[in-house]
């Protein structure tokens, strides 16, 4: 029997002589794994949370972006998995293509899975995500401590909802909004609409 490709949905959605998106690359041995977040001004300015989870990136959509504020439950709703190499993609998805807006890289670091049983063994992260509670530290420039992705019972549209929430802990500040004082990529700098004049002649266009 045929391995499932998990990045079928992924590749049906795009058209690659289109858009400048990835298609898809090999994950690098020895390697921390990888959060991404992507801030993504598509029909709708949204932030796209991504961690690393056997050799894909596990992707949500976060309409206000991620807080550092643990008050804040913020709505995630799930995507499809994404190639690892799609973690450094800043540019412009044609109109008309899946996603079609301008993509920027928000935030992006190492993280650990801080997810145990009951005996204290480390929960898998895929085994994590397949039960709906997700628990990681994040080292990014923005975005830095405990972290969890919960499962609720609602749905939007075919998709369960989730909710990302900021852990107490050194690193939480209710005071801090990231989202709005830091807009710019932590790879180029750029803002998103210094992308979106700049890589907008790009591929597909």
């Amino acid at each position: 029997m045929p391995e499932k490709d998990p990045l079928k949905e992924y590749r049906e959605k795009r058209d690659f002589a289109r858009t400048a998106e990835p298609e898809g690359g090999e994950a690098k041995e020895g390697q921390p794994p990888v959060f991404v977040v992507q801030k993504h001004d598509a029909s709708r300015l949204h932030y796209d949370f991504r961690l690393e989870v056997d050799g894909v990136l596990k992707s949500w959509a976060v309409p206000k972006g991620p807080s550092t504020d643990p008050s804040e439950k913020r709505l995630a709703v799930p995507t499809e998995d994404h190639p690892l190499d799609y973690a450094d993609f800043e540019g412009v998805i044609p109109e008309g293509q899946y996603g079609g807006g301008t993509v920027l890289v928000w935030d992006i670091g190492p993280y650990r899975n801080l997810r145990k049983d009951d005996e204290g063994n480390e929960i898998p992260m895929e085994d994590a995500c397949e039960g709906g509670q997700v628990e990681v530290w994040l080292e990014g420039q923005k975005l830095r401590g405990c972290y969890v992705l919960v499962r609720t019972k609602r749905r939007q549209g075919d998709k369960p909802q989730w909710l990302l929430i900021k852990k107490k802990d050194d690193h939480a500040d209710a005071r801090r909004n990231p989202v709005s004082t830091e807009p710019a990529s932590v790879l180029s700098g750029r803002t998103i609409e210094q992308v979106a004049e700049q890589e907008g002649g790009k591929k597909g266009q």
